[in-house]
């Protein structure tokens, strides 16, 4: 393979200056946070440790910014009320079942169960309408 390319003739695209990585920065980590950096880089099929760090600390991709209206904030605070409710019925009934050791469910309790699965339901409804 002949290599007649001079330096300013490479495949590499010119950058204006302003996005030209030309600072370093240094920093220690021990053997083992290196070994697991470079497999954290393998596995994510990054070019380089560089390019992996920098997509961790930039990140702005996984991040969601929600605005709420009023109607949308009451709703929310019902939500975290009606959780909070579930919670408590849930830990009543485990409660209940783990007081006695031949403990069978009765219709209350699976009444009890069956409200939990419905506020649980609907509460994953409303977080789906405001976090899609």
């Amino acid at each position: 393979m002949n290599n007649n390319r001079t330096r300013k003739q490479s495949m590499r695209p010119h950058l204006p200056d302003t996005e030209k990585r030309n600072e370093m920065l240094i920093i220690r980590i021990t053997r083992e946070e290196k070994i697991r950096l470079k497999s954290l880089t393998k596995r994510g099929k990054f070019a380089c440790m560089s390019d992996y760090i920098r997509s961790r600390i930039f990140r702005q991709l996984d991040r969601k910014v929600i605005s709420l209206d009023e109607n949308a904030n009451d709703q929310l605070k019902s939500l975290d009320y009606e959780l909070n409710k579930i919670g408590v019925n849930l830990n009543q009934l485990s409660r209940r079942m783990n007081s006695f050791a031949g403990y069978r469910i009765d219709d209350n309790d699976r009444q009890l169960l069956k409200r939990a699965f419905e506020m649980v339901r609907n509460c994953l409804v409303l977080l789906q309408k405001y976090l899609r």
